[in-house]
């Protein structure tokens, strides 16, 4: 009797065993919803509805993060525009070289779907930005691309075309260029203009789609091509949302 209660003890004991690898076992995570068209999600992003805090995934190649004062920058834009009373959280990491001089849409998909580990929770939003450390494989001779935003929560910033462009004699601050170019590639997220966020007034500049007419304005075209850069700023600060972006905002859920 002994003996078969000891052998019973052993196979329980088994059994707990392997039920508990199997509960460690990491939960797949779910991507899709990080992954649908730009300005999909801005409702979500602006609002508290369903997601009451936000995380920004900074992933950058070494000798390409974006400085501090951008990035502090970018907080506060986020804070200014969004409700999330549970906090806007930035996570930052370097990335392995991808090997790219130039960086194809493709391979700025493949760069995230590699390296990306923050994705929507019960009540979190995250939103993924590269910093990439070549140029867009769209630039020409006469027109440069900064940044662009490619899904409903990840951007890409050409930091590279960025250092190139700054902190020489006549040219803009590192750190004014890329909160420039930051923000305005997260204005497209959350569906500016006219990308998912629904027009209060007739703004759109129609030979440049998806941007604001006004040149004063963050959303202007020029703020993610570079562009007569020289022309951008005011006073040493970064372009800012005008008004009729900002009615457009409040109507989409966000301040």
């Amino acid at each position: 009797m002994k003996k078969i209660f000891s052998l019973l003890t052993i196979i329980i004991l088994l059994s707990v065993g392997a039920c508990s690898k199997d509960d460690e076992k990491p939960l797949a995570l779910n991507t899709a919803a990080n992954r649908q068209q730009t300005g999909r999600s801005a409702n979500d992003l602006l609002s508290d509805k369903k997601f009451k805090s936000m995380v920004i995934e900074v992933a950058y190649v070494t000798g390409f993060e974006p400085s501090a004062t951008a990035i502090n920058n970018f907080v506060n834009f986020l804070t200014a525009r969004t409700y999330k009373p549970k906090g806007i959280s930035i996570v930052r990491h370097a990335i392995s070289p991808p090997g790219n001089s130039s960086y194809t849409d493709q391979q700025i998909l493949d760069v995230e779907n590699a390296n990306r580990t923050k994705y929507n929770s019960s009540d979190q939003i995250a939103v993924w930005a590269f910093f990439a450390d070549g140029k867009s494989s769209k630039d020409t001779e006469t027109s440069l691309i900064l940044g662009t935003a490619y899904r409903n929560t990840s951007f890409v910033i050409f930091e590279q075309t960025i250092h190139n462009m700054s902190d020489s004699p006549y040219e803009p601050s590192r750190s004014l260029l890329e909160t420039t170019v930051i923000t305005h590639e997260f204005g497209h997220i959350i569906g500016l203009t006219n990308l998912g966020t629904s027009l209060q007034s007739n703004h759109e500049d129609m030979e440049h789609p998806k941007h604001c007419i006004e040149k004063t304005c963050l959303m202007y075209w020029s703020s993610e091509t570079g562009a007569d850069v020289s022309n951008m700023f005011s006073g040493g600060a970064a372009p800012e949302l005008d008004a009729q972006c900002l009615a457009d905002l409040r109507a989409n859920g966000g301040k």
